[in-house]
């Protein structure tokens, strides 16, 4: 029987997705852990120089880093046609207000969002706390960081909590 290069034969059957076996070797690499850990260690650290010595804020970031959970290189579409960039999952839609105040390129600024994991962080911290300038709520201003429609916000908000109580506990 011969099959073409989805894995289907020739003849009508439905298509089977075919990759080699490598390509799943790949995946599960020690190297490709190593890289893993070495990109959490960086983001990790871009959050503690980020927070600037103020606990609070490290743990902000974190809950909103645990919540995101996007990593460096990330380039997410969403239904809306935007897309969630780099490991704090920034919203294309601020690329062009941070390329204005920085006055850099818009393709500049998105791909430092994708791929600097600081500047990643440091567009996570200006965004929450112009949120928290703007509404004097620290919950709404970490729901502002998701979503400018209020029932987002909140339930936003609550999935953040929860996620940093699993991380620092209930103080």
């Amino acid at each position: 029987m011969t099959t073409n290069f989805l894995g289907s034969t020739l003849f009508g059957q439905a298509p089977r997705l075919w990759l080699p076996a490598s390509a799943f070797m790949l995946i599960a690499t020690p190297v490709h852990a190593a890289v893993r850990k070495a990109d959490e260690a960086r983001i990790a650290g871009c959050i503690h120089d980020a927070a600037a010595g103020r606990p609070w804020l490290e743990k902000t970031l974190w809950g909103l880093r645990d919540q995101e959970a996007g990593w460096i290189g990330a380039e997410v579409r969403n239904t809306n046609g935007t897309y969630d960039l780099g490991p704090l999952q920034i919203n294309s839609w601020w690329v062009p207000k941070i390329a204005q105040l920085m006055g850099r390129s818009g393709p500049e600024v998105r791909n430092w969002l994708r791929f600097d994991a600081c500047f990643n962080v440091e567009a996570a911290r200006w965004i929450f706390l112009a949120a928290l300038r703007d509404t004097g709520d620290f919950w709404r201003a970490v729901g502002v960081y998701h979503s400018p429609t209020a029932w987002r916000q909140r339930r936003y908000s609550l999935s953040v909590a929860k996620r940093m109580q699993q991380r620092f506990g209930k103080d």
